[in-house]
């Protein structure tokens, strides 16, 4: 059976909901923070459907505070239209001020990106995990893939040797 493979972003006790798979392709991870996650109504009950999508969703600081943009969580089936909250409205991101202020410095700095890696239930409190980003240009990307292809091959020819090798 084959072992199912949990990111190093993601606690080992935590439920994953959602994934940036693209993250690590686009941008290259410098540090990571785990933050809570502002939730109106229903939308838990929704995000423990698994009817959530990050993928093209994004953060920033306005007025020493997180928010985060373009998080998509589809509206829960059995409650009421009426009450149901903007499913793409901007969310507000719970971290300590100081993390916050950390934050805001480097991005203001280094010009860096917040992006959201994963989301996940955690004792049953939806978190976040959110990563302070550099974005790759194409030619980043190429030498990335270069890199791991090189590894692959020196680990394959390394198995290899030691597979012919008599003691």
């Amino acid at each position: 059976m084959a072992r199912t493979r949990k990111l190093r972003y993601i606690p080992a006790e935590a439920k994953q909901l959602a994934l940036n798979r693209r993250a690590k392709y686009d941008y290259e991870i410098l540090e990571t923070l785990e933050v809570g996650l502002v939730l109106y109504g229903s939308e838990i009950k929704s995000l423990r459907e698994n009817k959530v999508q990050i993928a093209e969703s994004w953060a920033h600081v306005r007025d020493a505070e997180l928010w985060l943009h373009n998080l998509y969580i589809s509206p829960y089936s059995h409650s009421a239209a009426v009450y149901a909250p903007e499913p793409a409205r901007v969310r507000k991101l719970l971290a300590h001020t100081y993390e916050i202020r950390k934050l805001d410095e480097r991005v203001k700095r280094e010009r860096l990106t917040l992006i959201p890696l994963a989301l996940y239930l955690k004792n049953g409190r939806a978190k976040l995990t959110l990563a302070l980003a550099k974005g790759r240009k194409k030619a980043d990307r190429r030498q990335e893939l270069a890199r791991r292809e090189a590894e692959r091959e020196a680990t394959q020819a390394i198995a290899r040797s030691r597979r012919y090798y008599h003691y």
